[in-house]
């Protein structure tokens, strides 16, 4: 029977690995996502998994040893936040082109410098285009749900790519939630045993591992991979609806709140969309139609979804934990308002950097964001397209 517990992101992230009971573990620690394999040694010691938990010395390592299990048929993982996902770059991209389903629980912090250990997205946001499928969590729950969710979603024939289980640092990794987790038989049948199609270190097979990919084969590589993130999408969604079966919980690529009939809308990654609920509940007090879209899977980007919700909005405020240096604003922004051009959607949208290196974002503040908006829509003027939120000084640029 499912029980209700009190437990950090970083805890349930953890809790849900023991239940899951993957076959490789390599770790090397790094704050804020060093409780994860710390939390998870402690079930190796005492017996309550069967893991080969590895210790490396480095994030490279850690990486590679999770891809080189993976490889061999074997289910694997490790854990990272900031510049440990940095130094995993170099195979961050490998894994993702060899088509293996290895898992990354990344706990979102600010890339260093100068350094700051609080949470941002620029860490996982520098991988976006690595390949590698990334879902987004808004509270301890969530990262819990989707870490038990993660290997089915890799590892399903059609898709067979690697994901990162993202959640913010500090924010939801160390507070204490009240939650609810499954039993471990429960998640133990869900999840199941990998099963081993055309693994890439079959000794029965023989091919070549790793070759140079001239010209010639190169781009169509990079479209099978394109292809299996497409395929992605509809796995994601048919997994989720398994996962409400024994869990009552539901979720999508996004999660729409109060947008039937919204007229202003933000749309965030995160624990701050949990703030920005709060705000929505305040303002439609007073009769404002205010809304939320909160985007779970960033990888792959649910554009359509994401348009489709806004078109009935007249103005949208897309928000980012993350400089891209772009001069025009964040990767959610940018993304956001492509899909949204193609699709015809025509709400006066701004791109707004907000918390990044742990600022605070309060409950006032979202609130400030949708007045903003309303401003805009009975002006008709945008104005700065591309702003900050709560800088010391507000002149800044």
């Amino acid at each position: 029977m499912p029980k209700r517990v009190l437990l950090s992101g970083n805890e349930a992230v953890a809790t849900a690995l023991r239940q899951i009971n993957p076959d490789v573990f390599p770790a090397f620690p790094i704050t804020p996502s060093t409780e994860i394999p710390q939390y998870f040694s402690n079930y190796v010691a005492n017996g309550l998994v069967d893991t080969e938990f590895i210790t490396v010395e480095s994030e490279h390592s850690s990486m590679s040893a999770a891809m080189g299990a993976s490889a061999a048929g074997a289910r694997a993982l490790t854990a990272t936040s900031s510049a440990g996902l940095a130094f995993m770059w170099e195979v961050l991209g490998v894994a993702a082109s060899s088509r293996l389903p290895v898992g990354l629980a990344a706990v979102c912090r600010a890339l260093t410098g100068p350094l700051n250990i609080n949470c941002d997205h620029s860490d996982t946001m520098g991988a976006r285009d690595s390949g590698w499928i990334q879902l987004y969590a808004e509270d301890n729950q969530e990262a819990y749900d989707n870490m038990v969710m993660a290997f089915n979603i890799a590892e399903h024939k059609d898709v067979m790519l690697p994901i990162m289980i993202c959640q913010d640092g500090f924010i939801t990794s160390h507070a204490v939630n009240d939650m609810e987790l499954l039993d471990d038989m429960t998640v133990k049948e869900f999840v199941g045993e990998r099963e081993l199609v055309d693994y890439l270190l079959n000794p029965k097979e023989t091919f070549a591992v790793g070759p140079y990919a001239v010209s010639d084969y190169y781009m169509e590589s990079r479209k099978a991979q394109a292809h299996a993130m497409e395929n992605a999408k509809q796995v994601i969604l048919d997994v989720a609806k398994d996962f409400e079966k024994i869990s009552g919980r539901k979720y999508g690529l996004i999660e729409e709140y109060k947008m039937d009939d919204a007229e202003y809308a933000v749309v965030i990654i995160g624990s701050a969309a949990g703030t920005t609920k709060d705000a929505i509940d305040r303002m439609r007090e007073n009769g404002d139609k205010v809304g939320l879209i909160k985007i779970r899977s960033f990888r792959p980007f649910p554009g359509k979804e994401i348009a489709e919700s806004l078109k009935k909005c007249k103005a949208a405020a897309v928000m980012d934990r993350s400089e891209a240096f772009s001069t025009n604003g964040g990767p959610v922004g940018a993304e956001t308002m492509q899909a949204m051009y193609s699709a015809g959607c025509t709400a006066k949208t701004i791109n707004i950097m907000y918390g990044i290196g742990g600022r605070d974002v309060r409950v006032e503040d979202m609130m400030n964001v949708y007045e903003t908006l309303k401003d805009i829509a009975a002006t008709g003027e945008t104005g700065d397209v591309y702003r900050y939120m709560g800088l010391r000084d507000k002149e800044a640029k």
